[in-house]
């Protein structure tokens, strides 16, 4: 009974880059492993989660999330122990807390100086004098004709 529900668990949740030696036999903790992986980002590829990269590294932390879960750690305990060693970096979704927030309203502050300054300076713009067409002096028409003769 167990195996089939190893069975249907992994058919119904693709497994990508995940090796069969990395499965463990019990069900219920492969599917949290499955779950605290997708959270997960490959320090290599960086845009996939472990469970989608081939790279070494991304072994190494499948195996440990399967090694703290084993161990009896919960959910929260194993993704502490791997962003105490690795750094909040390998979380897909990062957290709000600490100096996060800086990264998270960057974004949004950015446009907004931006909006600042180009309405800023289009209203500059708008008060500037428009330069003059004046007439040449005599002085300046003479050496504008003695130029242009020579």
């Amino acid at each position: 009974m167990k195996r089939l529900i190893l069975i249907l668990a992994l058919v119904a949740t693709p497994l990508f880059a995940v090796e069969p030696d990395e499965v463990l036999s019990d069900p219920v903790l492969e599917l949290r492993a499955l779950e605290l992986s997708k959270g997960l980002r490959c320090p290599v590829c960086q845009s996939e989660s472990i469970d989608e990269s081939n790279a070494p590294i991304s072994k190494d932390l499948r195996l440990l999330v399967r090694e703290r879960l084993v161990a009896g750690d919960s959910d929260q305990a194993a993704l502490n122990y791997i962003v105490a060693r690795y750094g909040e970096f390998v979380l897909l979704k990062p957290t709000f807390g600490g100096a996060n927030w800086l990264l998270w309203a960057a974004g949004p502050l950015m446009l907004l100086l931006a909006g600042v300054v180009g309405v800023s300076y289009v209203r500059g713009r708008a008060g500037a004098k428009a330069p003059q067409d004046d007439a040449l002096s005599a002085d300046e028409a003479a050496a504008l004709r003695d130029i242009l003769n020579k």
